[in-house]
């Protein structure tokens, strides 16, 4: 371990305290009462890992059964690392005995990860300002939203999303939208360190099912939105629906925020079982906080934030669209319930001329002042697609085009909508490949293709499987006045392609391709 980096033979997967504390498995075995096959006398724990290739000396290895193998087959590699004793279930007990190490075993090593992880990392004790945004899109906007504005308030944070993992300026590239429960009670113990004093996590479904956020009690959660996504994962709205509801039970969190702007938040207040506060975009719903958009300009959105007790602030992001003042304003009501005076806000915001956040791959405005306007943008759902378009039809003077492509391996029922939505909402669609992964990309686009033809069938369409050449085909049909849509990849640095991670940064490739077309 480097500068509290745990490394691997792929470079840094996470950050870790820099002078962990050691603690006695025997305590650990009679505090949680735990199976324990082996002795546990003078044996000390510092860390925790899931993989054997990121194990530092003092880690309890957790092997787990996974789709191809089972984690306790690598427990003597996970030994020779410096792996201290194995936490396995019963399939893994005999799997593990010959490392020689004490081994405990639990029916669930999943479900006890993250309990286990706060123990060892002290987590518990003395934590920060904790706050979990969950929803289909906007997640990692408000986490960094909120970190932009907990740094305008002078307050040292740290943040967790599907972009990195960051405090201060140390920061290493996020894998999973949430990070294992073991990752997460690392980093939060890192971040104490720091003296770190608000964190803010983006929850995914996907980590409330499998306990990724077990262990951690949040001061405040928010809720976004809830659209078509993860159907791969999850059968249904309702199923989908249930798993982010899980964020807002008194195990998990103090109190919440959540944004009523459709069905699902209004259902969400119903079966809350913490005390929460409601925010709405909607002139005819009825809720504690209001906001209302005054100004919208390519670079940036300006609005206004009515509350309980007259409390009123007009302020800008400088981000496209409605949905990111929303995320804003989401934010903002957070803040305040978290204890943070609304007055504090409205004066930092006022001095600041705005909101200073700045989040990667949403809705990034990648071109300069001469001509097409080009945006990077994450969004890959049918919901994240439509408010995008909306947005940039409503700044652009010209045509917009739009390059996009769908994930292989993933929700194939969204992408029917993602195709007809890009036919409707842009002049220009350009079908590409976006990680086909183990599936035939040409079907994907195929997919995409006759739904885009369907829904608008006059409008001008292309295919091309390239990533890199088919945004540079769309460079070449716009010019000044337009607007590139370039959805999909967003932050990330990788096209995966049967198996295999290809090194590709949208953003700094788009970059390239306008400096070679003379307009950076």
């Amino acid at each position: 371990m480097k500068d509290g980096l745990s490394v691997n033979n792929q470079g840094p997967i996470s950050l870790r305290p820099e002078h962990p504390q050691q603690r006695a498995l025997s305590q650990l075995v009679t505090e949680f009462d735990l199976d324990l096959h082996g002795s546990a006398d003078g044996v000390e724990i510092s860390g925790v890992s899931l993989s054997s290739g990121a194990v530092e000396p003092g880690d309890l290895y957790i092997g787990m059964p996974g789709v191809r193998a089972h984690g306790a087959a690598y427990a003597e590699q996970a030994k020779e690392r410096g792996a201290v004793a194995v936490l396995t279930d019963d399939a893994g007990r005999d799997l593990a005995a010959a490392a020689g190490l004490p081994i405990v075993v639990v029916p669930e090593p999943r479900a006890a990860l993250g309990h286990l992880a706060a123990w060892v990392y002290r987590t518990a004790e003395e934590p920060p300002t904790l706050f979990g945004v969950t929803g289909t899109n906007g997640k990692t906007s408000v986490v960094y939203l909120l970190s932009g504005m907990l740094a305008q308030l002078g307050i040292v944070s740290g943040l967790s999303s599907t972009a990195e993992r960051r405090i201060g300026d140390l920061a290493v590239t996020s894998s999973l939208t949430t990070p294992e429960a073991s990752e997460l009670h690392a980093l939060l113990a890192r971040m104490r360190e720091s003296e770190v004093r608000a964190v803010a996590i983006e929850v995914s479904a996907q980590a409330l099912t499998r306990h990724r956020v077990d262990g951690i009690v949040f001061d405040v959660v928010g809720f976004t939105n809830l659209s078509h996504d993860h159907f791969d994962d999850y059968g249904d709205f309702d199923e989908y629906f249930a798993a982010k509801r899980e964020l807002f039970e008194p195990d998990r969190a103090r109190r919440g925020v959540v944004t009523i702007d459709s069905e699902w938040g209004g259902r969400l207040v119903e079966q809350s079982r913490i005390p929460v506060t409601t925010l709405t975009t909607r002139p005819e719903v009825d809720a504690d906080w209001r906001m209302t958009i005054l100004e919208e300009t390519a670079g940036s959105t300006t609005f206004r934030l009515d509350g309980p007790g007259d409390r009123v602030l007009v302020t800008s992001v400088p981000l496209l669209g409605w949905f990111m003042a929303a995320n804003a304003a989401l934010a903002i009501v957070m803040l305040v319930e978290s204890g943070v005076e609304f007055d504090m806000i409205a004066q930092a915001l006022e001095r600041d001329g705005g909101i200073d956040a700045y989040i990667p791959g949403r809705a990034e405005r990648i071109s300069g002042d001469r001509g097409p306007v080009v945006y990077i943008d994450y969004g890959h759902s049918p919901d994240a697609f439509l408010n995008t378009l909306a947005a940039i039809r409503a700044v652009t003077p010209g045509r917009v085009i739009m390059v996009f492509g769908a994930d292989g391996d993933r929700d194939t029922t969204k992408r029917r909508d993602m195709g007809a939505i890009a036919a409707r909402g842009a002049d220009i669609v350009v079908v590409t490949d976006f990680h086909p992964r183990s599936e035939d990309p040409a079907s994907i686009r195929r997919v995409l293709l006759e739904a885009a033809r369907e829904a608008a069938p006059e409008g001008e369409l292309l295919e091309v499987a390239d990533p890199a050449t088919a945004f540079r085909a769309a460079l070449a049909l716009a010019g000044q006045g337009d607007t590139i849509l370039y959805a999909g990849p967003g932050h990330e640095d990788y096209h995966e392609v049967a198996g295999v991670k290809l090194p590709y940064s949208a953003r700094d490739d788009s970059r390239d391709a306008l400096r070679e077309a003379g307009w950076l």
